[in-house]
This record gives C-alpha cells, sequence and structure tokens, in this order.
C-alpha cells in the first residue's frame, strides 16, 4: 500500500485493539501514518475480566515505531462507549475517517445448555457493540458530510455450522445482515460498510482443532490485518456491503445466492410435491 492510499494522518478507531487482528490491524494502520484511538478493556476470551495495561502496551508499541495512538481501557459493549470513542478522536486528533470492530468473545456451550444470559453476552459483544461503533461513526461521517468506512468483524462460524457455537454464529450471521443493509443506506453518503471474517491463530482461536494441525506462523492475525487497512483505504473506495474472509494467503469473497429453483404453472405447489422436486429446489 503507498502513500496514495488515503491512509496518512487519517483517524480511525479500533476496538479490540489490545490483541489479535485488532492490535494487528492497528499496528499496521499506524505504521501507515494513522492516528488512532485504540479500545480494549483487556477482558479474557470468555468476557470475563479486565487488565488496561493490555490496550495501553499496544498504544506505547505504535508510539514508539513512531506512529500517533491514544488507549482507552473501556467495555465496548457499554452504554455511550462508541459515542465516547468518537469524541475521543475529535478531541485528540480533530476529525475520524473510520472505525474497526475487532473486539470479540467465545462461548463454548452447546444448544440445550445455552442460557438467555449466555446468549445476551455474546450478542452484547458481536452485534450491539459493532452495531453502536457503526452508527456513533456513521453519524459523525455524515454530519460532517465526509466520506469514510467501517470495517466489522466476524467469526467463520456465522457462515459454516459449528457445534457448540450457536451463540457466536447467531452474532456473527446478524452482524452481516446488518452490515449489508447499512451499506445500502449509507452508500449516499459515502460511508462504506465491509464485514471481514479471519481464520486467525489467537487466543480465542488457538485451541480449535485447526489450529492444532496448523504449524506456528500459519493463519496469523498478521495475515489478516491488510485486508482490514485495505478496506480502510482510497484504494477500496469502490468496496461496499461485501463480506470477506482471509486465512493465511487466501483472500476470498462470501456471496449469497438463490438456486433456480423448481416452477409449477399457474399455481403453488401440492404438498405430495414437494418430495420429486426436492432436488431441483435446492441444487438447481
Amino acid at each position: 500500500m503507498s502513500e496514495g492510499d488515503g491512509i496518512r494522518d487519517q483517524v480511525f478507531i479500533v476496538t479490540g485493539a489490545g490483541r489479535g487482528v485488532g492490535r494487528a490491524t492497528a499496528e499496521l494502520l499506524g505504521s501507515r501514518g494513522a492516528k488512532l484511538v485504540l479500545a480494549d478493556d483487556g477482558r479474557g476470551p470468555d468476557g470475563e475480566g479486565s487488565d488496561a495495561e493490555v490496550v495501553e502496551e499496544a498504544a506505547e508499541a505504535i508510539r514508539a515505531a513512531g506512529g500517533e495512538a491514544i488507549a482507552r481501557a473501556v467495555d465496548v459493549t457499554g452504554a455511550g462507549a462508541a459515542e465516547a470513542l468518537v469524541a475521543d478522536a475529535l478531541e485528540a486528533f480533530g476529525g475520524l475517517a473510520g472505525a474497526v470492530s475487532c473486539a470479540g468473545i467465545r462461548l463454548d456451550r452447546g444448544l440445550l445448555k445455552l442460557e438467555d444470559a449466555d446468549l445476551e453476552r455474546v450478542l452484547a459483544h458481536q452485534l450491539h457493540a459493532p452495531m453502536r461503533l457503526l452508527r456513533a461513526s456513521a453519524r459523525h461521517l455524515v454530519e460532517a458530510r465526509r466520506p469514510g468506512s467501517v470495517v466489522l468483524a466476524a467469526g467463520p462460524e456465522a457462515f459454516f455450522g459449528t457445534a457448540r457455537h450457536a451463540a457466536n454464529a447467531a452474532g456473527g450471521a446478524a452482524l452481516v445482515a446488518l452490515a449489508r443493509s447499512a451499506a445500502i443506506e449509507l452508500r449516499r453518503h459515502g460511508v462504506r460498510v465491509n464485514v471481514v471474517a479471519p481464520t486467525a491463530r489467537t487466543r480465542l482461536t488457538e485451541d480449535l482443532a485447526l489450529f492444532r494441525k496448523i504449524g506456528a506462523g500459519s493463519m496469523e492475525p498478521e495475515h489478516a490485518a491488510p485486508l482490514f487497512v485495505h478496506l480502510l483505504s482510497d484504494r477500496a473506495s469502490d468496496v461496499n456491503g461485501e463480506v470477506l474472509g482471509v486465512a493465511g494467503g487466501r483472500v476470498y469473497a462470501f456471496q449469497s445466492r438463490e438456486t433456480t429453483g423448481a416452477f409449477v404453472e399457474g399455481r403453488g405447489f401440492e404438498l405430495e410435491e414437494l418430495p420429486e422436486a426436492w432436488s431441483e429446489i435446492t441444487r438447481g
């Protein structure tokens, strides 16, 4: 990515910036001259606990490398947190060009043992917090009459059924639907919204079977970061409403499609006709 990418001196919020893909994205943005508001309260993979030093250490690493970053150890699921981060960007750097939502938690729990409180805790991180960041960032961009970009992270389980991860899958799938609708609504204002589903070895994923079979150095957060930064850049000014995946050296797109389907003329299907037409319905 070159000096003409529109990243240098632009201001971005990055949540989940203390570790993993969020931190790798923040560091790449910082190395390209962006000014950053980093948010992460240092909670554990299950959403419990907190450690304010996590995000401060990430900001210090960016500053030590010559970048500009401020740290905010905030709970991104809290009321008003997104608006406060936008206010921090305006106060510290005088503007805002976009945001990246990478904060998340992981819950391993079978559906039959999944409590309402478990689902709400996951959705607070996987859906509600990203939605609020998108809304607060877009509201500022629209009011300021300037283009911008928001990139939201979702887990691959949003697209592929995964046992014991129903809550995370539900949150990710809802986030994709939100982003696609928001992209249509906001495009007339020049605000782009895209989703990235990274497959990367982080503390949320490192114990999964996939990573037990893959050697160290493969599918690292640093492999995902360039895609996030590209989507924030002027190089992606025509990319909007996309859902993209990245896994190591592979970048790809998730696309929804309808089959051609089966047809009957001038009426609806009779109940007894559906089994015979099923292959044509699902594969045609």
